[in-house]
Protein backbone atom coordinates (compact mmCIF):
# COMPACT_ATOMS: atom_id res chain seq x y z
CA UNK A 1 0.00 0.00 0.00
CA UNK A 2 1.08 3.35 -0.90
CA UNK A 3 2.06 5.95 1.39
CA UNK A 4 -0.03 8.85 2.87
CA UNK A 5 0.24 12.49 3.72
CA UNK A 6 -0.89 11.23 7.54
CA UNK A 7 1.50 8.59 7.76
CA UNK A 8 3.76 11.55 8.31
CA UNK A 9 1.96 13.96 10.26
CA UNK A 10 4.21 13.17 13.45
CA UNK A 11 7.30 13.85 11.43
CA UNK A 12 6.12 16.80 9.70
CA UNK A 13 5.37 18.65 12.96
CA UNK A 14 8.24 17.48 14.54
CA UNK A 15 10.89 19.18 11.59
CA UNK A 16 8.45 22.04 11.54
CA UNK A 17 8.87 22.93 15.62
CA UNK A 18 12.68 22.16 15.24
CA UNK A 19 13.16 24.39 12.49
CA UNK A 20 10.47 26.98 14.20
CA UNK A 21 12.27 26.94 17.29
CA UNK A 22 16.16 27.63 15.43
CA UNK A 23 15.18 30.30 12.72
CA UNK A 24 17.57 31.57 10.06
CA UNK A 25 17.46 35.06 8.89
CA UNK A 26 18.58 35.52 4.83
CA UNK A 27 19.93 33.85 2.11
CA UNK A 28 22.80 32.09 4.53
CA UNK A 29 20.74 29.39 6.02
CA UNK A 30 23.29 26.81 6.88
CA UNK A 31 21.09 24.44 10.06
CA UNK A 32 18.08 25.23 7.81
CA UNK A 33 19.86 23.61 4.59
CA UNK A 34 21.54 20.42 6.87
CA UNK A 35 18.07 19.89 7.85
CA UNK A 36 16.44 19.89 4.37
CA UNK A 37 19.37 17.39 3.06
CA UNK A 38 18.60 14.83 6.06
CA UNK A 39 14.93 14.61 5.57
CA UNK A 40 16.23 13.65 1.70
CA UNK A 41 18.90 11.08 2.42
CA UNK A 42 17.76 8.09 1.35
CA UNK A 43 15.28 9.04 -1.46
CA UNK A 44 16.94 9.38 -4.37
CA UNK A 45 16.95 12.50 -5.31
CA UNK A 46 19.10 14.28 -6.98
CA UNK A 47 20.69 17.08 -5.05
CA UNK A 48 22.53 20.17 -5.77
CA UNK A 49 23.55 23.14 -3.63
CA UNK A 50 23.71 26.65 -4.09
CA UNK A 51 26.82 28.59 -4.42
CA UNK A 52 25.75 32.07 -3.47
CA UNK A 53 23.08 30.61 -1.01
CA UNK A 54 22.14 27.88 1.26
CA UNK A 55 19.58 26.39 -1.02
CA UNK A 56 19.19 22.87 -2.04
CA UNK A 57 17.97 21.70 -5.36
CA UNK A 58 16.71 18.44 -5.40
CA UNK A 59 15.72 16.45 -8.83
CA UNK A 60 13.31 12.95 -8.58
CA UNK A 61 13.60 11.21 -11.99
CA UNK A 62 10.18 9.75 -12.74
CA UNK A 63 10.18 6.19 -13.73
CA UNK A 64 6.79 5.91 -15.77
CA UNK A 65 8.11 4.48 -18.87
CA UNK A 66 7.66 5.81 -22.75
CA UNK A 67 7.01 9.40 -21.53
CA UNK A 68 7.99 12.31 -23.71
CA UNK A 69 6.91 16.13 -23.58
CA UNK A 70 6.52 18.12 -26.89
CA UNK A 71 10.31 18.51 -27.41
CA UNK A 72 11.02 15.03 -26.84
CA UNK A 73 12.33 15.29 -23.14
CA UNK A 74 10.30 14.24 -20.05
CA UNK A 75 7.87 16.73 -18.20
CA UNK A 76 9.07 18.72 -15.54
CA UNK A 77 7.08 20.26 -13.16
CA UNK A 78 8.78 22.56 -10.12
CA UNK A 79 7.75 22.91 -6.20
CA UNK A 80 9.00 25.51 -4.06
CA UNK A 81 9.14 26.20 -0.50
CA UNK A 82 11.25 29.37 1.08
CA UNK A 83 13.14 28.56 3.97
CA UNK A 84 13.59 31.97 5.97
CA UNK A 85 12.62 33.74 8.93
CA UNK A 86 12.01 37.04 9.70
CA UNK A 87 14.23 39.83 12.25
CA UNK A 88 11.24 39.40 14.38
CA UNK A 89 11.34 38.99 18.30
CA UNK A 90 8.31 36.35 18.98
CA UNK A 91 5.51 37.20 21.08
CA UNK A 92 3.52 34.09 20.04
CA UNK A 93 3.37 31.75 23.20
CA UNK A 94 3.86 28.41 21.83
CA UNK A 95 5.55 25.76 23.18
CA UNK A 96 8.05 25.32 20.75
CA UNK A 97 8.99 28.85 20.15
CA UNK A 98 12.31 30.24 18.63
CA UNK A 99 15.20 30.16 20.51
CA UNK A 100 17.31 32.70 18.58
CA UNK A 101 17.15 36.04 19.92
CA UNK A 102 15.71 38.64 17.63
CA UNK A 103 14.43 35.75 15.10
CA UNK A 104 11.37 33.78 13.86
CA UNK A 105 9.24 32.21 11.69
CA UNK A 106 6.53 34.41 11.39
CA UNK A 107 5.62 34.23 7.90
CA UNK A 108 5.04 30.64 7.87
CA UNK A 109 8.37 29.22 6.10
CA UNK A 110 8.85 26.47 8.53
CA UNK A 111 5.30 24.75 7.48
CA UNK A 112 6.56 25.52 3.86
CA UNK A 113 9.60 23.28 4.18
CA UNK A 114 8.36 20.89 6.13
CA UNK A 115 5.48 20.19 3.62
CA UNK A 116 7.71 20.21 0.37
CA UNK A 117 10.11 17.88 2.75
CA UNK A 118 6.53 15.78 3.39
CA UNK A 119 6.10 16.23 -0.71
CA UNK A 120 9.46 14.76 -1.25
CA UNK A 121 8.87 11.49 0.30
CA UNK A 122 5.57 11.28 -1.15
CA UNK A 123 6.87 11.28 -4.38
CA UNK A 124 9.67 9.02 -3.91
CA UNK A 125 6.95 6.58 -3.12
CA UNK A 126 5.60 6.90 -5.82
CA UNK A 127 8.10 7.10 -8.17
CA UNK A 128 7.35 4.58 -10.95
CA UNK A 129 4.29 6.27 -11.50
CA UNK A 130 5.43 9.88 -12.13
CA UNK A 131 5.53 10.50 -16.34
CA UNK A 132 8.15 12.82 -15.82
CA UNK A 133 10.79 14.94 -13.42
CA UNK A 134 10.30 17.10 -9.93
CA UNK A 135 12.25 19.14 -9.48
CA UNK A 136 12.15 20.74 -5.60
CA UNK A 137 12.69 24.08 -4.71
CA UNK A 138 14.14 25.25 -0.94
CA UNK A 139 14.75 28.50 -1.59
CA UNK A 140 16.42 31.00 1.48
CA UNK A 141 15.77 34.88 0.86
CA UNK A 142 12.34 35.31 0.26
CA UNK A 143 12.25 38.11 2.87
CA UNK A 144 13.49 40.86 0.54
CA UNK A 145 16.58 39.28 -0.29
CA UNK A 146 15.56 37.94 -3.43
CA UNK A 147 16.32 34.70 -3.02
CA UNK A 148 13.89 32.98 -6.25
CA UNK A 149 16.77 35.02 -8.41
CA UNK A 150 19.90 34.23 -7.19
CA UNK A 151 18.54 30.41 -7.64
CA UNK A 152 17.32 31.16 -11.22
CA UNK A 153 20.61 32.67 -11.71
CA UNK A 154 22.24 29.28 -10.17
CA UNK A 155 20.02 27.16 -12.79
CA UNK A 156 16.72 25.68 -10.77
CA UNK A 157 14.52 26.08 -13.31
CA UNK A 158 16.52 24.34 -15.45
CA UNK A 159 17.82 21.33 -12.53
CA UNK A 160 16.20 18.24 -14.33
CA UNK A 161 18.13 19.28 -17.88
CA UNK A 162 15.41 21.26 -19.32
CA UNK A 163 13.14 24.01 -18.51
CA UNK A 164 10.16 23.19 -16.43
CA UNK A 165 7.05 23.12 -17.92
CA UNK A 166 4.75 24.50 -14.77
CA UNK A 167 5.83 25.74 -11.01
CA UNK A 168 3.76 25.64 -7.99
CA UNK A 169 4.60 27.51 -4.97
CA UNK A 170 1.85 27.62 -1.86
CA UNK A 171 2.08 30.33 1.38
CA UNK A 172 0.44 29.99 4.24
CA UNK A 173 -1.53 32.45 5.89
CA UNK A 174 -2.15 32.99 10.26
CA UNK A 175 -5.55 35.29 8.86
CA UNK A 176 -7.24 35.82 5.65
CA UNK A 177 -9.36 32.74 5.37
CA UNK A 178 -10.86 30.29 7.35
CA UNK A 179 -8.70 27.38 8.62
CA UNK A 180 -7.79 24.65 6.21
CA UNK A 181 -8.84 27.21 2.96
CA UNK A 182 -7.14 27.25 -0.04
CA UNK A 183 -6.95 30.66 -1.81
CA UNK A 184 -6.25 30.79 -5.62
CA UNK A 185 -6.52 33.71 -8.54
CA UNK A 186 -5.87 33.91 -12.14
CA UNK A 187 -4.03 36.38 -13.34
CA UNK A 188 -2.51 39.19 -11.17
CA UNK A 189 -2.55 37.37 -7.52
CA UNK A 190 -0.03 39.76 -5.52
CA UNK A 191 1.77 43.22 -6.13
CA UNK A 192 4.79 44.29 -7.01
CA UNK A 193 7.02 45.49 -4.45
CA UNK A 194 9.61 48.14 -4.46
CA UNK A 195 11.29 50.01 -1.60
CA UNK A 196 12.14 54.39 -1.26
CA UNK A 197 15.16 55.49 0.62
CA UNK A 198 15.75 59.22 0.89
CA UNK A 199 17.83 61.40 3.38
CA UNK A 200 17.24 64.78 3.42
CA UNK A 201 20.80 66.81 3.66
CA UNK A 202 20.32 70.58 5.41
CA UNK A 203 22.87 72.14 8.07
CA UNK A 204 22.70 72.15 11.36
CA UNK A 205 21.87 74.73 14.06
CA UNK A 206 19.94 76.16 16.76
CA UNK A 207 16.36 75.46 17.42
CA UNK A 208 15.48 78.74 18.68
CA UNK A 209 17.56 80.06 15.22
CA UNK A 210 16.56 78.23 12.04
CA UNK A 211 16.56 80.64 9.43
CA UNK A 212 20.71 80.12 10.32
CA UNK A 213 20.24 76.68 9.74
CA UNK A 214 18.93 74.41 6.64
CA UNK A 215 16.02 72.22 8.34
CA UNK A 216 15.46 69.22 6.64
CA UNK A 217 12.65 68.23 9.27
CA UNK A 218 9.89 70.07 7.57
CA UNK A 219 10.90 69.49 4.36
CA UNK A 220 10.55 65.58 4.95
CA UNK A 221 7.22 65.85 6.79
CA UNK A 222 6.29 67.45 3.08
CA UNK A 223 7.89 65.22 1.45
CA UNK A 224 5.90 61.88 3.42
CA UNK A 225 2.67 64.19 2.85
CA UNK A 226 3.35 65.00 -0.12
CA UNK A 227 3.73 61.01 -1.60
CA UNK A 228 0.50 60.10 -0.02
CA UNK A 229 -1.53 62.97 -1.83
CA UNK A 230 0.50 62.57 -5.38
CA UNK A 231 -1.02 58.31 -5.06
CA UNK A 232 -4.45 59.66 -4.78
CA UNK A 233 -4.21 62.64 -7.60
CA UNK A 234 -1.98 60.92 -10.09
CA UNK A 235 -2.97 56.77 -10.10
CA UNK A 236 -6.57 55.60 -10.74
CA UNK A 237 -7.94 53.79 -8.05
CA UNK A 238 -8.76 50.90 -9.86
CA UNK A 239 -5.05 50.02 -10.63
CA UNK A 240 -3.94 50.81 -7.08
CA UNK A 241 -0.95 52.07 -5.67
CA UNK A 242 0.07 51.36 -1.61
CA UNK A 243 3.17 53.55 -0.47
CA UNK A 244 3.70 53.38 3.76
CA UNK A 245 6.44 54.99 5.47
CA UNK A 246 8.30 52.76 7.81
CA UNK A 247 11.10 54.28 8.92
CA UNK A 248 11.18 58.18 9.82
CA UNK A 249 14.47 59.87 11.25
CA UNK A 250 15.76 62.92 12.30
CA UNK A 251 17.32 64.72 15.12
CA UNK A 252 18.90 64.02 18.29
CA UNK A 253 17.46 66.44 20.99
CA UNK A 254 14.45 68.61 20.76
CA UNK A 255 16.12 72.15 20.78
CA UNK A 256 18.87 70.79 18.22
CA UNK A 257 18.30 71.13 14.46
CA UNK A 258 19.87 68.15 12.85
CA UNK A 259 22.01 67.98 9.71
CA UNK A 260 19.80 65.91 7.43
CA UNK A 261 16.43 63.82 8.18
CA UNK A 262 15.42 60.20 6.87
CA UNK A 263 12.65 57.94 5.89
CA UNK A 264 12.10 54.59 3.93
CA UNK A 265 9.08 53.22 2.24
CA UNK A 266 8.01 50.03 0.79
CA UNK A 267 5.78 51.30 -2.92
CA UNK A 268 3.30 48.13 -3.67
CA UNK A 269 1.38 48.15 -7.24
CA UNK A 270 -0.26 45.54 -9.14
CA UNK A 271 0.34 46.62 -12.82
CA UNK A 272 3.66 46.92 -14.70
CA UNK A 273 2.32 50.67 -15.88
CA UNK A 274 1.91 51.57 -12.46
CA UNK A 275 5.35 50.36 -11.40
CA UNK A 276 6.93 52.17 -13.97
CA UNK A 277 5.17 55.56 -13.52
CA UNK A 278 5.70 55.92 -9.90
CA UNK A 279 9.36 54.96 -10.38
CA UNK A 280 9.77 58.09 -12.44
CA UNK A 281 7.28 59.98 -10.50
CA UNK A 282 8.80 59.67 -6.72
CA UNK A 283 12.01 60.20 -7.07
CA UNK A 284 10.99 63.54 -9.45
CA UNK A 285 8.60 64.41 -6.42
CA UNK A 286 10.72 64.46 -3.73
CA UNK A 287 13.93 66.38 -5.68
CA UNK A 288 11.54 68.93 -6.48
CA UNK A 289 10.08 69.70 -3.17
CA UNK A 290 13.88 69.68 -1.51
CA UNK A 291 14.77 72.14 -3.83
CA UNK A 292 11.72 73.99 -3.11
CA UNK A 293 13.19 73.95 0.38
CA UNK A 294 17.17 74.97 -0.87
CA UNK A 295 18.15 71.90 0.15
CA UNK A 296 19.94 68.77 -1.48
CA UNK A 297 18.55 65.45 -1.24
CA UNK A 298 19.65 61.44 -2.11
CA UNK A 299 16.73 59.52 -3.50
CA UNK A 300 17.43 55.71 -3.98
CA UNK A 301 14.43 53.95 -5.71
CA UNK A 302 14.88 50.08 -5.25
CA UNK A 303 13.48 48.09 -7.81
CA UNK A 304 12.60 44.47 -6.09
CA UNK A 305 9.70 41.97 -7.17
CA UNK A 306 7.73 42.19 -10.04
CA UNK A 307 4.12 41.67 -9.78
CA UNK A 308 2.76 37.89 -9.23
CA UNK A 309 1.05 36.83 -12.62
CA UNK A 310 -0.60 32.99 -12.18
CA UNK A 311 -0.90 31.23 -15.13
CA UNK A 312 -4.76 30.80 -15.97
CA UNK A 313 -4.16 26.96 -17.17
CA UNK A 314 -1.36 26.06 -13.85
CA UNK A 315 -4.26 27.94 -11.69
CA UNK A 316 -7.59 25.99 -13.13
CA UNK A 317 -5.03 22.75 -12.55
CA UNK A 318 -4.66 23.22 -8.97
CA UNK A 319 -8.21 24.15 -8.45
CA UNK A 320 -9.25 20.73 -10.36
CA UNK A 321 -7.21 19.20 -7.90
CA UNK A 322 -7.79 20.88 -4.61
CA UNK A 323 -11.61 20.32 -5.27
CA UNK A 324 -11.07 16.52 -5.97
CA UNK A 325 -8.80 16.05 -3.14
CA UNK A 326 -10.41 17.96 -0.61
CA UNK A 327 -14.02 19.29 0.19
CA UNK A 328 -14.73 21.60 -2.76
CA UNK A 329 -16.28 24.74 -0.06
CA UNK A 330 -12.66 24.85 1.17
CA UNK A 331 -11.53 26.59 -2.21
CA UNK A 332 -11.81 29.91 -2.70
CA UNK A 333 -10.77 32.18 -5.83
CA UNK A 334 -9.73 35.50 -4.49
CA UNK A 335 -11.65 38.85 -6.20
CA UNK A 336 -8.75 41.01 -5.52
CA UNK A 337 -5.06 40.88 -5.74
CA UNK A 338 -3.12 40.52 -2.47
CA UNK A 339 -0.81 43.28 -1.35
CA UNK A 340 2.15 41.28 -0.43
CA UNK A 341 4.50 40.89 -2.23
CA UNK A 342 6.58 37.40 -3.45
CA UNK A 343 9.73 36.45 -5.43
CA UNK A 344 8.02 33.11 -6.59
CA UNK A 345 6.84 36.15 -9.23
CA UNK A 346 10.05 35.50 -10.88
CA UNK A 347 9.63 31.99 -11.59
CA UNK A 348 6.00 32.25 -12.76
CA UNK A 349 7.49 35.04 -15.46
CA UNK A 350 10.01 32.28 -16.42
CA UNK A 351 7.89 29.33 -16.76
CA UNK A 352 3.98 28.60 -16.27
CA UNK A 353 2.96 28.38 -12.99
CA UNK A 354 0.43 29.47 -10.00
CA UNK A 355 0.40 30.12 -6.23
CA UNK A 356 -1.72 28.83 -3.59
CA UNK A 357 -2.68 30.22 -0.27
CA UNK A 358 -3.89 27.89 2.69
CA UNK A 359 -5.30 29.54 5.93
CA UNK A 360 -3.36 27.83 8.68
CA UNK A 361 -5.64 29.82 11.17
CA UNK A 362 -6.73 27.63 14.14
CA UNK A 363 -10.00 25.90 13.58
CA UNK A 364 -12.89 27.94 14.78
CA UNK A 365 -10.25 31.29 15.37
CA UNK A 366 -11.96 34.46 13.64
CA UNK A 367 -9.54 34.82 10.96
CA UNK A 368 -10.65 38.62 10.29
CA UNK A 369 -9.15 39.37 13.80
CA UNK A 370 -5.95 36.93 14.33
CA UNK A 371 -2.16 38.14 14.32
CA UNK A 372 -1.49 38.22 10.65
CA UNK A 373 2.37 36.96 9.27
CA UNK A 374 4.76 38.65 10.43
CA UNK A 375 3.54 40.07 13.66
CA UNK A 376 5.85 38.55 16.63
CA UNK A 377 2.49 37.30 17.93
CA UNK A 378 1.17 35.44 14.40
CA UNK A 379 0.50 31.58 14.98
CA UNK A 380 -0.10 28.90 12.25
CA UNK A 381 -1.80 25.85 12.85
CA UNK A 382 0.04 22.10 12.33
CA UNK A 383 -2.78 20.43 11.23
CA UNK A 384 -2.43 22.38 7.76
CA UNK A 385 0.93 20.58 7.25
CA UNK A 386 -0.27 17.01 5.75
CA UNK A 387 -3.00 18.69 3.32
CA UNK A 388 0.37 20.87 2.20
CA UNK A 389 2.63 17.92 1.38
CA UNK A 390 -0.21 16.32 -0.09
CA UNK A 391 -1.32 18.90 -2.35
CA UNK A 392 2.27 19.30 -2.81
CA UNK A 393 2.49 16.07 -4.16
CA UNK A 394 -0.57 15.65 -5.88
CA UNK A 395 -0.03 18.69 -8.05
CA UNK A 396 3.47 17.57 -9.31
CA UNK A 397 2.07 13.66 -10.38
CA UNK A 398 -0.69 15.02 -11.91
CA UNK A 399 0.22 17.52 -13.98
CA UNK A 400 3.78 15.62 -15.30
CA UNK A 401 0.58 13.07 -16.11
CA UNK A 402 -1.26 15.70 -17.87
CA UNK A 403 1.91 17.32 -19.52
CA UNK A 404 2.70 13.73 -20.49
CA UNK A 405 -0.63 12.82 -21.95
CA UNK A 406 -0.99 15.76 -24.22
CA UNK A 407 2.54 15.35 -25.66
CA UNK A 408 2.64 14.38 -29.42
CA UNK A 409 5.57 12.50 -29.22
CA UNK A 410 4.03 10.72 -26.93
CA UNK A 411 1.28 9.93 -29.17
CA UNK A 412 3.49 9.02 -31.50
CA UNK A 413 5.05 5.89 -29.85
Amino acid sequence: MSLSAADLTEDLVRFRHEMHRHPEIGLDLPRTQERVLTALDGLGYEISLGTDTTSVTAVLRGGAPGHASVDGGKPVVLLRADMDALPVQERSGVSYTSRIDGAMHACGHDLHTAMLTGAATLLADRREQLAGDVVLMFQPGEEGLDGASVMIREGVLDAAGRRADAAFGMHVFSGLAPHGQFVTKPGVMMSASDGLVVTVLGAGGHGSAPHMAKDPVPAVTEIVTALQVMVTRQFDMFDPVVLSVGLLQAGTKRNVIPESAHFEATIRTFSEASRERMRLAVPRLVKNIAAAHGLDVDVDYQTEYPVSITDTTETGHAERIISGMFDSERLTRLATPISGSEDFSHVMAAVPGTFIGLSAVAPGADHTATAFNHSPHATFDDAVLTDGAALYAELATSRLASLSTASPALAAL
